[in-house]
């Protein structure tokens, strides 16, 4: 009975057959259950597609539904203005490092050791096409020596990401020290 029930919450949920026909067959119907509990089809798409685009399993897919990886990713969208070079759905906002263990008290270094420690999580974080180029990255401007935390690359992008650590609120000084990076 229950099983009848979720097929036709199926069937209203996903009345498009053209869209359902190609998940249904890269996908279990456990994977289907998964979604079905979700509030927006949008939602139950983009979780769908990223579990056969990821080959994601259903445990791997439930992990990214409580990670609320579609709801950070649309926060991140409002973000990227019309001028933008940066393609939508690139970047998810907040990003949420509680994967790294770390008590409610902790230094910026600590925070660094951590991502280093459990690095792949961490690039996974981000998203898809990040891969780690170095840590404490020396750069010398105006005969002065600066320390970026982490340079990472973005394959989609073909970009470098510079990764400045801070812990606390945001200063303007920081900011400042962002953008003398990027130059």
């Amino acid at each position: 009975m229950r099983n009848l029930r979720r097929m036709m919450q199926f069937s209203e949920q996903f009345p498009d057959f053209e869209i359902v026909s190609p998940l249904a067959t890269q996908l279990s119907w456990s994977h289907i259950i998964e979604v079905l509990p979700l509030k927006t089809n949008q939602a139950r798409l983009y979780y769908l597609e990223e579990a056969v685009r990821g080959h994601i399993s259903k445990q791997g897919l439930r992990e990214l539904i409580s990670r609320k990886a579609y709801e950070r990713k649309e926060i991140a969208n409002t973000q990227i203005g019309d001028l933008s070079k940066v393609p939508v759905d690139t970047f998810k906002d907040p990003y949420l490092f509680d994967i790294l263990g770390l008590k409610d008290e902790y230094l910026e270094a600590d925070l660094e050791t951590a991502i280093i420690r459990e690095r792949e999580k961490f690039i996974l974080e981000f998203g898809k096409g990040f891969s780690f180029v170095e840590r404490q990255k020396r750069m010398i401007i105006d005969d002065n020596d600066h320390h970026l935390d982490i340079l990472m690359f973005n394959r989609y992008l073909n970009r470098l990401v510079a990764i400045e650590l801070k812990h606390g609120v945001f200063e303007a000084a920081d900011g400042g020290q962002m953008r003398l990076y990027l130059k």
